[in-house]
């Protein structure tokens, strides 16, 4: 990780990054509020209640399903009361794997028979029976005839499930996650039942809250961490190569006329590649590897493949020179790890820098409003340290994470799962937008359900870590009976709806609220966990 002071605040990249007093910092990044505010990491499960439930009769499944509750497109909304009911329902709750349950409802006659008179009363409010003045008592058998059998029974048993899907939900209420129940009884079969008895019978699918196994029990409380810090992560380095970078920025380069390539020029070079084969005809360019004009600064020569600025030095402009190289096991893409290639170089141009003498007449140009080159020196030292010091703290939070996330055993409801990985998805395809400008079409192409469920299958393992992550930090903070000051949930959601106001976005209060919510007690855990944890820090070469 590199240390780098491009400016006097530090760019947030994760959703959640603690400042050195534990407090986290805004959710709203400043180029894009919408992406940091859907990539939440602690986003624990969002539960069902009434207030909630859409019951939209229209929504068929095929043969599996013929009813969903999603709470984007309603139809008829449920009251937060419960509609008394005549008698008594019966349900019975199975266990399923992957944290589901499903509910059997047995609807007796008597409420079925009420939900019939209701829809009969209602019919008789609103059909415009001719030779019947609007309003007036009209007889039933004239008004189903009118009306029609069939959309009477239909409408009957939407009353039906209108009014008893709040009862049949009670044993999961606080238990149901939001959006996942259906129902999953066909609507034809529920037709049938209903003609041949004057009775209902259906079943509910809905995924509950998992519940959060920790092996050991309680092992969070004694946690042990081993932090890996990389060895560039170091303010005292980083401040001088900032130094030197902003001294280079402040000299002119010119053009190497009597001489070959030497450290500290730059060079303007072409590079092409292929892979080394005793059998020729499988030798093959390495595009990903190649170079047309690149920029070379000799002082980058640890950034490329070992041995290539040795085997430039002394190039001159114009000099072509070929030779082999091995890509180290540690190169970034993989596969070019252990890859035997030869490499040709063209140096194309070649110069030198003229760099001004390092002095207090360049401080102010070194850092605006220093005056001295001791005073540059000591500004540049004090923002990579704090850049160190959050650098360290991310390390640290990912690395308990990661750890938590190895000792619980949850089951994961495949509505969590996709909810989640949506969300991820939504955030890539924001920041793939900000940084290619994608077209109408592209956009909807990677937006299609084949493109969300290939990510969803690919990035499997990712996901399902993270909601083991949230559920684990989520659970902790409720069996340590963790809080933080209400008015800091207040200024967080002011400040986040700020905002998206000033970005002229839209948002939902009560959502921004909620994940606000969600940050302040994920920060409020890691805090929690620092100060009980064993934490040991080592230096990765």
């Amino acid at each position: 990780m590199e240390l780098c002071i491009k400016s006097s605040a530090t760019t947030i990249t994760r959703s959640l990054k603690l400042t050195s007093h534990g407090k986290p910092h805004s959710i709203i990044s400043n180029s894009n509020p919408f992406l940091q505010l859907s990539n939440i990491p602690f986003n624990s499960p969002r539960l069902w209640s009434s207030r909630q439930f859409i019951l939209q009769p229209a929504s068929f499944r095929g043969n599996s399903c013929c009813f969903a509750v999603p709470a984007s497109s309603s139809s008829v909304t449920l009251g937060e009361e419960k509609d008394q009911l005549p008698a008594d329902i019966h349900v019975t709750e199975t266990q399923q794997p992957n944290s589901r349950v499903k509910l059997s409802v047995d609807i007796p006659p008597a409420v079925c028979e009420d939900c019939y008179k209701r829809v009969i009363n209602e019919f008789t409010k609103q059909a415009k029976v001719p030779g019947f003045r609007p309003g007036k008592r009209v007889p039933e058998s004239i008004l189903i005839s009118y009306v029609g059998k069939q959309n009477v029974q239909k409408a009957t048993i939407e009353s039906i499930l209108k009014r008893t899907l709040p009862h049949a939900m009670s044993s999961v209420t606080g238990r149901a996650l939001r959006d996942s129940v259906q129902i999953a009884t066909k609507f034809s079969d529920m037709e049938e039942t209903y003609s041949s008895s004057k009775s209902l019978r259906y079943d509910i699918i809905v995924d509950v809250a998992p519940e959060v196994k920790w092996i050991p029990d309680n092992g969070y409380k004694n946690l042990k961490v081993v932090v890996e810090i990389d060895s560039d992560i170091d303010a005292h380095r980083a401040s001088q190569e900032e130094l030197k970078r902003r001294h280079k920025s402040l000299g002119l380069l010119r053009i190497v006329v009597d001489r070959g390539l030497q450290m500290g020029d730059v060079a303007v070079l072409d590079i092409s590649t292929t892979t080394i084969e005793k059998d020729e005809s499988k030798v093959q360019n390495i595009p990903s590897a190649e170079s047309k004009g690149l920029n070379f600064d000799t002082e980058d020569g640890d950034k490329v493949i070992p041995g290539f600025l040795d085997s430039i030095i002394g190039m001159k402009q114009g000099e072509t020179k070929s030779f082999p190289l091995v890509f180290p096991e540690s190169w970034k893409q993989e596969n070019l790890r252990g890859v035997h290639a030869q490499f040709t170089v063209e140096c194309k141009e070649l110069f030198y820098r003229d760099l001004p003498a390092l002095d207090d007449s360049l401080a102010d140009k070194l850092y605006p409003g220093c005056t001295t080159l001791e005073q540059v020196k000591k500004t540049l030292l004090e923002s990579c340290l704090e850049v160190e010091q959050t650098a360290k703290e991310q390390v640290t939070d990912n690395t308990i994470l990661d750890q938590i996330c190895k000792m619980v055993e949850v089951e994961i409801p495949q509505s969590l799962f996709e909810e989640q990985g949506r969300q991820l998805y939504g955030a890539k395809l924001l920041e793939i937008q900000a940084n290619m400008k994608l077209s109408e079409q592209q956009l909807a192409t990677l937006s299609s359900p084949k493109a969300v469920k290939e990510y969803l299958e690919n990035q499997k393992d990712n996901i399902t870590n993270l909601i083991k992550q949230n559920l684990a930090v989520g659970d902790i903070f409720k069996r340590e009976n963790l809080q933080f000051p209400t008015e800091t949930l207040v200024k967080e959601v002011e400040n986040s709806i700020a905002e998206f106001k000033r970005h002229k976005q839209e948002y939902d209060e009560d959502r921004v609220k909620e994940q606000v919510q969600e940050i302040l007690e994920g920060a409020k855990v890691l805090e929690w966990i620092r100060e009980h944890a064993e934490i040991q820090y080592v230096t990765r070469l």
